[in-house]
């Protein structure tokens, strides 16, 4: 589904709440995927456009996956500028919540070339799922349309056309 040559957008995940039965990426669970894939259908984001990852990417059976500690987002650097490589047109990074984004500024912090040859832009967005998207409906459809913002301005960016209507 998704595509490392076509690839241009990575949405980078805090963590996942509880590990995916299947051992997939995701954005924490069903109501955040379906928050997700309804704002990629929106958009016209195809799913082998961008690539789903998390700040941690590891998962241990039987320890709970909450927040992460600031050692496990440094951790998260080196895996992080691994897959970049592997994603040659990715030009930005969606960060999903706080541990996300703190990774992503890490990463701009790098002096990697990679970052500064592709114009790598980071866009801070809400994460996805729990209390971070607890709040009234109103509040929520705010949320997903700066969301959708991010991830319209990101596709731009790489020439990716957005859907009309």
């Amino acid at each position: 589904m998704h595509s490392v040559e076509e690839c241009r957008i990575l949405s980078l995940f805090s963590n996942t709440g509880e590990a995916n039965p299947r051992g997939f990426v995701w954005a924490g669970d069903d109501a955040a995927a379906t928050r997700l894939l309804g704002l990629q259908f929106q958009l016209g984001l195809r799913p082998e456009w961008m690539l789903p990852w998390n700040v941690y990417p590891w998962f241990t059976p039987g320890e709970a996956n909450g927040k992460l500690a600031p050692e496990q987002v440094q951790a998260g650097l080196k895996p992080l500028l691994a897959l970049l490589k592997l994603l040659p047109r990715a030009s930005a990074i969606v960060a999903h919540g706080p541990e996300a984004n703190r990774l992503a500024q890490m990463l701009l912090k790098t002096d990697n070339p990679l970052i500064w040859r592709r114009g790598l832009k980071v866009y801070k967005a809400r994460s996805l799922h729990g209390r971070a998207f607890a709040g009234s409906k109103e509040r929520q459809t705010e949320w997903l349309i700066e969301m959708g913002k991010s991830y319209a301005d990101a596709m731009a960016r790489a020439g990716l056309q957005l859907r009309r209507g």
